[in-house]
């Protein structure tokens, strides 16, 4: 029988006897150098053997490491008929009376108390036997790692403290040099301490050849059998081996066969009779067919010679074929170019025409409206000269207005004190409103807000902020302001105060608004009534001929009618030249009547305003 049969044969036999061993997944034996060990960690570390009794007796084939040698191995097949004695009989049913009076009490009492030693019943025992449990098993390791003709060791890992699977860090062997990387053998010794000893010991020591690791897995992770005591796991770059067998290594020689070698280096043949034969008749087979591939390029060569004509003239064809599709593409390319180009040619002559068109119309409209200038220049003149009269007009109505306002709503001043003073009568004070009489503002308020109402109409400007005039219980809005709860504000004393002085601050506007479309910059926004009065001055001082209101229509009046009971009547400024009285000399008039020249020009008139703001914020 083949050699190789027979180890396969018994490898199966040892894979029935003890399938634990033969868990992982197989590989075939690669070519692995110490160059691709990357790492080194131990499982299940024990450094004392326990004292466990066992339930029966051990033989050689039971013990789970047990040593397989090649020596045994060829004893074994040669001593087929003999077979070593197991002991299968249980001991304990052989014992003494006494084990048997134990084993009956046993029987009688099965609810004893376990005597493990976490089921003590003193906590502090309990810790102290599973510490001193602990403390067997977990020590201090490192492993070296030893190579055949060096003296020294090639790697000596850190040191792992307390720990029963201690891992150690990755490492590179490349840096030892060639010799060393290229090597497959190692020794590889495992050193221990724990605390009850002074010194490092050698725990294990393994001289392994690297083809004959077995495979676990990608991590060991993936591995779920459990692993013998003091097993030590090599990572490589495919995954994590280990020696959980002792078999002899599989090489392969140069010329293809394997050999197995024995623990004294002796050779075992490796091939029979008929591998060689198949190995001879493949050799046969190969040379034939190279010999038929030669024989197969001589022929086309042949055949391509005698008709090389031919072959020329199916090229210079197709070459002709190439040349001749691409002047048709050419051709076809330029005949849509000058599709395009005559149609954009159509194009500008059709713009050039139209173009010519409306120059023409245009020269034609030229001629109509020069026709048209001096009956249009002397339209024009008579045009101005009827603007420029409606204007007067304008401002004579505007002004007679404005003095029939100031004699139904008078401003006058409040003897004995600044910028103060009276509408109808009822004092109003300049945007400070302390010790007041609510009464009394209210319906001043409504007062200056009706007259600024009727202002707003008869100057034909738009306000920006409406004013609703109801006496006492005026109000006014604000469309303009962003993020308002509420776009009303009361022109009377009220108990949220800020809305009060918000609403008072918007009537200033309104007046300031007024002053800028007049043509006026107001001094202080704050002084309401002030303004007011500064406004109607302006108004009223132009022309001393104010219009009178007549039926079918308003014209001004003849020189020398004059209204009567008129305010400006009298005065001297617009009696003397007739023209608008400037805007600095009408403040000094409004400031004359009060009795006080000082102008309080750097006062900022928003009080309410910075209420609402930080109120709205």
């Amino acid at each position: 029988m083949d050699n190789t049969v027979a180890d396969t044969e018994h490898e199966a036999g040892s894979r029935r006897d003890r399938p634990w061993l033969y868990s992982s997944v197989w590989r075939p034996p690669s070519n692995r150098k110490l160059r691709h060990l990357q790492g080194i960690s131990v499982r299940n570390l024990v450094v004392t053997p326990t004292n466990r009794s066992r339930g029966k007796t051990i033989d050689d084939d039971d013990i789970p490491n047990n040593l397989r040698s090649p020596s045994k191995i060829l004893a074994q097949k040669e001593s087929r008929s003999l077979h070593p004695s197991r002991s299968f009989t249980e001991l304990k049913s052989h014992g003494n009376k006494a084990s048997h009076v134990d084993t009956m009490a046993e029987k009688r009492n099965p609810r004893r108390r376990s005597l493990l030693p976490w089921n003590d019943p003193n906590p502090r025992t309990r810790q102290i036997r599973l510490e001193d449990i602990t403390k067997t098993r977990m020590a201090d390791t490192w492993v070296s790692i030893h190579c055949d003709g060096l003296e020294e060791p090639v790697y000596i890992s850190e040191v792992v403290n307390k720990a029963i699977n201690p891992t150690f860090q990755s490492f590179d062997l490349n840096l030892c040099g060639p010799k060393v990387s290229r090597m497959d053998n190692l020794a590889i010794r495992l050193w221990v301490k724990t605390e009850t000893m002074t010194e490092y010991a050698l725990l294990v020591e393994l001289q392994l050849h690297l083809s004959s690791l077995q495979f676990l897995g990608k991590t060991i992770e993936s591995f779920h059998q459990p692993l013998p005591a003091n097993s030590i796991l090599f990572h490589f770059p495919d995954g994590v081996y280990t020696n959980l067998t002792d078999l002899p290594p599989v090489e392969s020689s140069l010329n293809g066969t394997t050999k197995r070698t024995t623990a004294s280096g002796a050779e075992l043949p490796s091939s029979s009779y008929d591998a060689l034969m198949r190995l001879a008749n493949l050799d046969e087979c190969i040379q034939d067919a190279l010999a038929t591939r030669e024989r197969l390029e001589l022929q086309i060569g042949d055949i391509l010679k005698r008709n090389d004509e031919a072959m020329s003239t199916e090229t210079n064809a197709a070459q002709a074929q190439d040349r001749l599709s691409s002047l048709k593409q050419g051709i076809a390319a330029e005949r849509k170019r000058l599709r395009a180009t005559s149609k954009r040619k159509e194009d500008l002559i059709s713009s050039i025409r139209s173009r010519r068109e409306a120059m023409e119309q245009g020269r034609t409209a030229q001629d109509k409206a020069r026709s048209h200038l001096p009956d249009a220049q002397e339209k024009l003149v008579s045009s101005e000269q009827l603007l420029h009269h409606n204007s007067e007009d304008t401002k004579g109505q505007i002004r007679r207005i404005a003095e029939d306002l100031m004699v139904i709503y008078p401003i006058e001043p409040i003897p004995d004190k600044s910028l103060a003073f009276t509408i109808a009568g009822l004092p109003l004070p300049n945007s400070n409103f302390e010790d007041i009489d609510r009464e009394v503002v209210a319906a001043a308020l409504g007062y200056t807000a009706h007259l600024v109402y009727l202002l707003s109409f008869y100057m034909s400007v738009f306000i920006p902020y409406p004013v609703n005039p109801n006496q006492s219980t005026s109000l006014i809005q604000d469309p303009i302001s962003q993020d308002l709860p509420q776009r009303t504000f009361p022109l009377y004393p009220v108990s949220v105060h800020y809305r009060f002085e918000y609403g008072v601050f918007l009537l200033n506007k309104n007046i300031e608004f007024l002053l800028n479309k007049t043509g006026i910059r107001g001094l202080d926004i704050r002084h309401t009534l002030p303004n007011l009065k500064y406004l109607l001055y302006i108004l009223t001082a132009s022309t001393p001929e104010i219009p009178a209101r007549k039926a079918g229509g308003i014209r001004g009046l003849l020189a020398g009618r004059m209204t009567p009971n008129l305010s400006r009547r009298g005065s001297v400024e617009s009696a003397a030249s007739g023209e608008l009285v400037q805007p600095r000399k009408a403040w000094d008039v409004v400031t004359r009547m009060n009795g006080n020249l000082a102008l309080d020009h750097g006062k900022v008139p928003v009080p309410a305003a910075r209420a609402l703001s930080s109120r709205v914020a």
